[in-house]
C-alpha cells in the first residue's frame, strides 16, 4: 500500500501544521495495570483527536490534483468531520458534514467553528454516511469516506512517531471506529520491521469488527449501542477488515462501564481528559492486565473530545 518514504512524507506534511504529539510513560497507569504503559497523546492535536492527520493528507492531495473542486461532503460522529473542516479551511475547500440526529453538541459546535456546514440526518453514522453519498452525487461534491488510503497514510504518522519515540513495545492497543487508526498502526509497525502486537478495541454494544474478525468476513450489526461514539459503527469497511485480519493479534470488546472507569483513570493518573474511544485502549489493557503484567504496552489516547454533559452523566455518574 505504502512505503516508509510515503509515511515520512506524510509526517513532514503534518508537521508543517503541528509538532509530533507527546508519548509519555505514566507511572500511575503502570501501577494500576502492572505493565509499563506508554501513552500516545493524540488528544493534543489542533482538533483534539488523531483524525486531523488524515484530513491534512487527504485535503492536500485533493487541492493539488483537483484545484477546482466545488467542495467536500462526508459523514461523521465528530472527529473525522473536524479534521476535514480544519484541513479544508487551510486549502479554501468548502466542507459539508452530515451527522446523525442527536450527535455530540460540542463536536457539532467544533465542526462549525472550523468552518464546516453541518447537516443532521438519520439515526446513526451509517444513515448519515448514506445521505452524504447521496448529496455528493446530487450536488457534484467530492465524497470523503472515513476510510481511504490518504486517511490511513495520514493517521499512520502518529504510529510512526510513537513507534520511533517509545522503547520497543510488546503490544499496542488501538480503538476501532471504521479502521483508519488501527490500519495505520499496522502499516507503520510493518514498515519499521517491528514485532509489536497490534490489538484492536471495540465496544460490546458495537462489535461489528470484532464479529467480522472472528468470522473472517464482514458482519454487520443492526445497532451500534455505545456512549463511546467514536466506536459506534454497524458496517465494517471490507478493505479495513482485510488489513486488520492480516495484521492484528485480536480484537477486544469493552463495556461502557469499563470505558467510563478508564476515562476516570486517565484523569486521576495523568490529568488528561479522554473521550470514550480514546479511553477504550486503557479499558482493554485493564481487562487483560493479567496477561500484560510486566510487559511494555502502548495505548493510543486518540481523542479528548467528550461533551461536558456526557462526561458528567456517564463518567462521573458511574463513579
Amino acid at each position: 500500500m505504502f512505503a516508509l518514504t510515503d509515511l515520512e512524507a506524510a509526517a513532514a506534511l503534518v508537521h508543517r501544521t503541528f509538532a509530533p504529539t507527546p508519548a509519555i510513560a505514566w507511572p500511575l497507569l503502570a501501577a494500576r495495570s502492572g505493565a509499563e504503559v506508554w501513552v500516545k497523546h493524540e488528544n493534543h492535536t489542533p482538533t483534539g483527536a488523531f483524525k486531523v492527520r488524515g484530513g491534512l493528507v487527504y485535503m492536500e492531495r485533493l487541492a493539488r490534483e483537483r484545484p477546482g473542486v466545488r467542495g467536500v461532503v462526508s459523514a461523521t460522529r465528530g472527529n473525522h468531520g473536524q479534521s476535514l473542516a480544519f484541513a479544508g479551511a487551510l486549502h479554501h475547500v468548502p466542507v459539508t458534514i452530515i451527522v446523525p440526529r442527536g450527535n455530540s453538541t460540542e463536536k457539532n459546535a467544533a465542526m462549525r467553528a472550523f468552518g464546516a456546514t453541518l447537516i443532521e440526518h438519520g439515526a446513526d453514522f451509517d444513515a448519515a454516511r448514506e445521505e452524504a453519498m447521496r448529496l455528493a452525487a446530487e450536488q457534484g461534491l467530492e465524497f470523503a469516506p472515513s476510510f481511504a488510503p490518504d486517511l490511513v497514510c495520514g493517521v499512520a504518522t502518529y504510529a510512526l512517531e510513537f513507534l520511533r519515540t517509545a522503547p520497543p513495545l510488546d503490544a499496542l492497543y488501538v480503538p476501532i471506529g471504521l479502521g483508519s487508526g488501527i490500519c495505520g498502526c499496522i502499516l507503520a509497525r510493518d514498515l519499521l520491521g517491528l514485532s509489536t502486537q497490534i490489538i484492536g478495541v471495540q465496544s460490546v454494544g458495537a462489535p461489528s469488527y470484532a464479529l467480522s474478525f472472528a468470522a473472517g468476513h464482514v458482519v454487520t450489526t443492526p445497532r451500534a449501542e455505545t456512549l463511546a461514539d467514536g466506536m459506534a459503527t454497524r458496517v465494517p469497511d471490507a478493505g479495513a477488515l482485510a488489513i486488520i485480519r492480516a495484521g492484528a493479534a485480536r480484537v477486544v470488546t469493552v463495556t461502557d462501564d469499563e470505558v467510563a472507569a478508564a476515562i476516570r483513570a486517565y484523569w486521576t493518573d495523568t490529568h488528561n481528559l479522554a473521550e470514550g474511544a480514546g479511553a477504550a485502549p486503557l479499558a482493554a489493557l485493564l481487562q487483560e492486565r493479567g496477561a500484560m503484567r510486566g510487559r511494555r504496552v502502548g495505548l493510543v489516547l486518540c481523542g479528548g473530545n467528550i461533551d461536558l454533559d456526557l462526561f458528567r452523566d456517564w463518567v462521573l455518574g458511574a463513579a
